[in-house]
C-alpha cells in the first residue's frame, strides 16, 4: 500500500475525493477542511494499492494539484486493516508488476544528478578497481562495482527515453559522461603516484592476470551480461527491489574497464587502454537498452492488463 497526502486547494476538494472514490483500491479517506496553511487549503489524506497508484496520480495532476497544491506519496510498510487487504484485492493487476511513472521519473532524475558527492563515488570507485586490477584481486573488483553509483544515469536515460523526457536525457547523459572522464583522469593521477612509491608497477598490469583480465578482452558474454543486467537492473527500479539492484552493481563490468584503462593510460599501453575503453562503452549501451526495452515491455503489458480488466467490468 501507498498513502497520499494532498493539499487540495478548498474548490478543488470535492473533485479530488470524487476521484479517490471513484478508484478501485482506495481506502481510508480523510479530509481535513481549512487544515493547510502553505499553500492555503484542505488536506486529504488515503491509501491507494501500489497497482492503482498510477491511475489515481495521473489523475490528481490533470486536476493540477502538483502546481496549485501537494502531492506527497510515502511507503506504508505495515497495514493492518481488513479494508486496506480488500482495496488490494479490488485494484486491477498485481502491486509486484505496476510501474509508478512518476516516482521513477523523480528517482532517476536524483540518481543522475551531477553532483560532488556523485562524483567522489565513481572516483572513489575507480581508485579501488585500479588497485584490484593491478592486484589482480577480484575482491577489490567486486568491491568497485557495488560502491560505484553509474547504474543512476543510465537508468535515468532508459526512463527519459520511454517518458519522452529530453531534459532528463540530457542531465543523465552529462552526468555519465563528465563522471566517467573526472573518474578516469583522476585515476591516471592516482596511477601515477601509485607508480612513484612503488605501489603499482608496469610489470603487474601487464603480468598474467586471470582474475581481471576480462575487463581488457570484451566479447559478446560481456554483451550478453549487460543486457541481462540492465533488465535486472531497470526490475528492481519499478518494484522498489534494491538488494536486486546491489546484485546488478557487481555484475558488470563499467567501473573496473574505466579503472584498467585508466592505469593503462598512464603506463602507455594502447592495447589495453582501447580494450578496457570497448568493454566500458559496450556494458553501458548493453544497460541502456535492456533498460529502455524492459520498461517498454512494462508499459505495454500494464497497458495491456489494464484494458482487459476494463473489457471484464463493462461485460
Amino acid at each position: 500500500m501507498l498513502h497520499l497526502r494532498l493539499i487540495t486547494p478548498a474548490e478543488r476538494t470535492e473533485e479530488t475525493v470524487r476521484l479517490i472514490e471513484g478508484t478501485r483500491g482506495t481506502t481510508h479517506l480523510c479530509v481535513l477542511t481549512g487544515a493547510a496553511r502553505d499553500p492555503a487549503g484542505d488536506v486529504v489524506l488515503c491509501d491507494v494499492a501500489r497497482e492503482a497508484a498510477d491511475d489515481l496520480l495521473s489523475g490528481l495532476q490533470r486536476l493540477g494539484l502538483d502546481t496549485t497544491g501537494s502531492i506527497a506519496v510515502e511507503n506504508v510498510d505495515l497495514s493492518l486493516s481488513e479494508r486496506a487487504d480488500r482495496a488490494e484485492k479490488e485494484a486491477p493487476g498485481e502491486g509486484a508488476d505496476a510501474v509508478l511513472w512518476e516516482h521513477l521519473t523523480e528517482a532517476t532524475h536524483e540518481e543522475s544528478t551531477l553532483s560532488v558527492t556523485y562524483l567522489s563515488f565513481l572516483t572513489l570507485a575507480t581508485m579501488i578497481a585500479a588497485c584490484g586490477v593491478v592486484l589482480d584481486n577480484a575482491v577489490l573488483i567486486v568491491g568497485a562495482m557495488a560502491v560505484g553509483p553509474e547504474f543512476g544515469p543510465l537508468a535515468g536515460i532508459s526512463t527519459a527515453t520511454v517518458q519522452r523526457r529530453p531534459r532528463l536525457a540530457m542531465r543523465s547523459l552529462i552526468a555519465l559522461l563528465v563522471g566517467f572522464a573526472v573518474a578516469m583522469a583522476l585515476t591516471v593521477g592516482f596511477s601515477l603516484f601509485m607508480d612513484a612509491v612503488g605501489l603499482f608497477t608496469k610489470e603487474q598490469l601487464e603480468g598474467e592476470r586471470p582474475q581481471t583480465g576480462f575487463v581488457y578482452a570484451p566479447d559478446w558474454f560481456s554483451f550478453v551480461v549487460a543486457v541481462l543486467a540492465g533488465a535486472a537492473g531497470t526490475l528492481s527500479l519499478t518494484s522498489a527491489k534494491s538488494g536486486a539492484l546491489v546484485g546488478v552493481a557487481i555484475s558488470v563490468t563499467t567501473v573496473p574497464a574505466a579503472a584498467n584503462a585508466a592505469v593503462a593510460l598512464s603506463y602507455g599501453d594502447t592495447v589495453q587502454t582501447w580494450g578496457s575503453t570497448e568493454q566500458l562503452l559496450l556494458n553501458l549501451f548493453g544497460i541502456t537498452l535492456a533498460g529502455t526495452l524492459t520498461l517498454l515491455a512494462q508499459k505495454q503489458l500494464w497497458r495491456k492488463q489494464h484494458a482487459r480488466l476494463r473489457r471484464r467490468a463493462a461485460a
